[in-house]
């Protein structure tokens, strides 16, 4: 008799257990459960995880590229920035705490994309501070956008930017060139500088290519993509705003300034 008892409290045990489970499952929003693999995602990644990844960063502002399933550079600096906004290691690699942290940030992601109306303005919101715009060159030229180009930025913008990088670079390596175009974007997001891409280009004595003529010259494809690397978020420089020409520099100022790196001929300085 004790020895049914026990069979039938076991039963009943389990089937409470079962039920738990099945509740959880039920009442839980699936992108919480589903939302990625257990993959961990690196630059080189690819598939349906990797989009997953784009989306909900380009959701809430981190990511302002092409949702392509591709971890590329842009993606993987825009998911060290938000690594960095969150307070977590900053690699560049999108593992299992990564992918929490990601889910909870962005509760109101829907798969195709849709939110409410009071998810999007706080979207917005966080667009608004993290995209350099060039309100000015908006304005002055009332250009439409590059088409897959971030929100702030112009044809001109992009058309002005190549042929500073082509003028000042074309030489270098392509991450040097990458490099270039960051400069000039950090600039933008500077109180020291003019706050549009036309004014930093053209501020007397900022760059060699202007002041020689050669931002006049046709930008190759490289140029261009470099360009487009960097508004996507990837910066070489970790935030630099000027580099030289140590062999070609005649400035004693910019020669005492702080050294980050060197990428090819150039040394970058904060």
């Amino acid at each position: 008799m004790q020895k049914k008892y026990k069979i039938k409290a076991t039963f009943i045990i389990f089937c409470i257990i079962c039920l738990s489970f099945l509740m959880v499952n039920t009442y839980l929003p699936k992108d919480e459960v589903n939302a990625f693999t257990s993959q961990v995602l690196t630059r080189g990644s690819t598939g349906q995880d990797v989009k997953e990844l784009q989306s909900r960063l380009k959701f809430i502002g981190f990511f302002k590229g092409k949702v392509d399933g591709v971890f590329g550079w842009g993606t993987y600096w825009s998911l060290r920035t938000f690594q960095k906004e969150f307070g977590m290691k900053v690699d560049g690699v999108a593992g299992p705490k990564l992918k929490e942290k990601l889910v909870k940030a962005t509760k109101n992601y829907k798969a195709s994309g849709t939110a409410s109306n009071t998810n999007t303005k706080k979207s917005n919101n966080i667009v608004s501070k993290i995209t350099k715009t060039s309100n000015s060159s908006n304005k002055n030229n009332n250009k439409k956008q590059v088409e897959n180009a971030p929100n702030g930025y112009t044809n001109n913008d992009i058309k002005l930017m190549a042929n500073a990088v082509y003028g000042e670079s074309r030489g270098e390596p392509y991450i040097g060139q990458v490099a270039v175009a960051a400069v000039i974007l950090n600039r933008l997001s500077s109180s020291s500088f003019p706050n549009s891409i036309s004014g930093i280009i053209y501020q007397p004595g900022a760059f060699t290519a202007v002041a020689d003529g050669q931002i006049n010259l046709t930008p190759n494809a490289n140029a261009k993509k470099a360009v487009l690397d960097a508004i996507n978020g990837w910066d070489p420089t970790t935030g630099c705003i000027y580099y030289y020409n140590p062999k070609t520099a005649t400035n004693k100022w910019i020669r005492k300034r702080p050294k980050i790196l060197t990428i090819g001929e150039h040394i970058f300085c904060k």
